[in-house]
């Protein structure tokens, strides 16, 4: 949490401050890969829950393979799951104090929560923008078995399909503008040179909203008299 609570000290001067880009994919879609490429070296800090569940499941010594029923075992990763999003909310909170650029991973299964949080966002004067990560079924399933945190194929396909059925309302919440579909299905290529230059079109733009530019100009204020 010390690491992440220097970033605070960037403020103003973040390349990508008041941006928020939610990745969007279910399990298996190759979401980390895809952000791996597209957002990484822009100054965004990534706020997912699922990397501070794996680290303490590690710690604890506990299976990565979901696909296993042991109810001692289920009950023990829930309240580990809860303390990781409790993690994930300071990391959050500590973002937004520096109003800087942030990742929020999701799977987009919960369309009213990204809708919250976005408008939330929208709020404090942040540009929203959503990457969509799109695979087939078949791709993701296959995906699934060779992932370190292994889930049922049940799970698998149903969030698949919810995630498939959401798309056309993320995209009206977002707007044509801000939302990038990268299809994902062959991981040997990389992503898309145009998708590229889109998304680092997106970082790159300035804060246009009323509540930004005001907080920049009161950050600057606040250096100069220092």
């Amino acid at each position: 949490m010390r690491k992440f609570q220097q970033y605070i000290t960037e403020g103003v001067y973040d390349p990508s401050i008041f941006k928020a880009f939610f990745l969007a994919g279910g399990p298996g879609a190759g979401k980390s890969w895809v952000s791996a490429r597209a957002l990484s070296g822009m100054g965004l800090k990534v706020i997912n829950s699922d990397n501070a569940f794996a680290s303490k499941l590690k710690k604890e010594k506990m299976s990565l393979d979901f696909a296993t029923h042991d109810e001692k075992e289920i009950i023990k990763r829930d309240k580990i799951r809860t303390k990781a999003k409790q993690v994930a909310g300071m990391q959050l909170g500590l973002a937004l104090e520096g109003r800087l650029g942030i990742i929020i991973d999701s799977t987009a299964r919960d369309v009213e929560k990204i809708q919250q949080e976005a408008q939330n966002l929208r709020t404090i004067g942040y540009d929203i923008h959503m990457v969509f990560v799109n695979t087939s079924l078949e791709v993701a399933l296959e995906r699934n078995k060779t992932r370190p945190r292994v889930l049922p194929d049940a799970v698998v396909i149903n969030s698949h399909k919810q995630i498939q059925k959401n798309m056309g309302r993320l995209q009206r919440i977002f707007g044509v503008r801000n939302f990038v579909v990268v299809d994902n299905n062959e991981v040997a290529q990389d992503v898309n040179p145009t998708v590229h230059k889109r998304i680092r079109g997106m970082v790159n733009r300035a804060p246009t909203s009323y509540q930004a530019v005001k907080w920049i100009h009161r950050e600057l204020d606040k250096r100069k008299r220092k």
